[in-house]
Parts: structure tokens; sequence; C-alpha cells
């Protein structure tokens, strides 16, 4: 199996206390990527001591950890390691959780039990600086986010220049999508053609750095977009 996106040689630290998972993530990275694993810890704490020590690229983070719970940790070691990528790599599904983790500085959001080309896909994203939410809590935290704190301090950061490049009809097909409707549904509701969605959509994601249409809500959302 190879992953049809060139990854990273990045360092990687694992926080994961289930030494199943640990090892599957662990092989997963090994056959498939060039990233390096520099340690596997177990415990809230030993993973702010490791990312400290080791300073690296990218983070894998469990949610429900002995010590602290991962997103404290991750907010813990966001504010010391900027840089440093954080995928939330979880059982934890719940809305509260999922605003939370986005809230401490974590990147991407992957459900475990799923196949290994979501983790991938979560770890290509962070990589070109975007973000990541697994399908199985993208409408939920879509939703989440038009009420949720960090949209205020994202929109400062974000180029308010960028509304005044879209077009009526994608601003429409944009603010549709962040409802949670499928391109068909769109469609159906703009009284266009499917293909005409896919156009639109392809133009949002270009506008907004975005590699799917699901960064392109998360990216809209934050800035005050829709």
């Amino acid at each position: 199996m190879t992953f049809p996106i060139q990854l990273p040689a990045w360092q990687v630290l694992i926080i994961e206390d289930d030494p199943l998972v640990q090892l599957g993530i662990e092989q997963a990275l090994a056959d498939l990527t060039q990233m390096k694993v520099v340690e596997t810890v177990d415990d809230g704490y030993l993973a702010i001591e490791a990312a400290l020590r080791y300073r690296p690229e990218l983070i894998l983070m469990d949610i429900g950890l002995p010590g602290i719970d991962g997103i404290e940790a991750t907010r813990r070691i966001k504010e010391k390691l900027l840089e440093t990528k954080v995928v939330m790599l979880t059982s934890h599904s719940s809305e509260n959780e999922v605003l939370a983790a986005f809230s401490s500085g974590a990147d991407a959001y992957c459900i475990k039990g799923g196949r290994i080309d979501g983790l991938l896909s979560a770890i290509a994203a962070v990589s070109q600086n975007g973000v990541y939410l697994d399908a199985k809590v993208a409408h939920i935290a879509l939703q989440s986010f038009k009420q949720s704190a960090i949209l205020d301090v994202e929109r400062r950061s974000i180029d308010r220049t960028v509304s005044q490049d879209l077009s009526k009809r994608e601003q429409e097909v944009l603010e549709l999508l962040v409802e949670g409707l499928s391109n068909p549904e769109i469609a159906k509701k703009l009284f266009i053609s499917t293909n005409t969605v896919k156009a639109h959509m392809r133009g949002l994601m270009n506008k907004l750095a975005a590699n799917d249409r699901v960064q392109v809500a998360v990216k809209a959302l934050r800035a005050g977009l829709a």
C-alpha cells in the first residue's frame, strides 16, 4: 500500500496509553512514510516533557490519558511550541471534546478505528498548514464553530479581503456547505447543476487555500465568512 501524497520526513511524538494502538501507529508510519517516531509516551504530563525535549514537527495525541488529558496537554504544548502540529487521534467524538481540542490548538481531529488513510490525510493536511476533521465529527464541529469563541480569535488572523473575492454564487454555496448540505443538495437548493456546484467548490478551495470541502467550511467559519 502506498499513500498518494508525499509526506514530510518529520519527527513524530506519539501520545497513547494503549500498547496495541501504539504499535499499530508506529508500524503504519514506518511502512508508509519517512517519518521517525522519537518516542511514545502514555501520560499527559510525560507528553509535555517529551514535546519540550524533542520539539517534534508532529504530535499524535490521544485525549483520554493518565495525568492530564490530551486536550490540556495540547494547550500547554502549543503555548511553547507554536509550530508543532498536533493531530488528535482518539475514540472521543462529543461536540465539547472536538471544540475543546481545536480551542487548545489542535490542527486535526481523527477518530480511532478507521482506515489508516484517514490519519495520513490528516498529516498531509497539517503539513500544508491546513486543518482536518474526521467525517464522523465534521458535521457536529462545523455547526458548533458558529457559536464557538475561537472564531473571534481566528477572524483577526485571516485576511479579510478574501470575502471581497467571493462571487455572490460562491457565497451562497459556501453558506449552504457550512449548513452541512451535500453537493446535490446545494444544487437542488440553488437550482443549478451538481457540476456547477463542484466548479464553485473548486473556486472556494482555491481562494481559501483549502484541500477539501471540510477545510473550506472550517476556514470560512474561522474567518467569519459564513
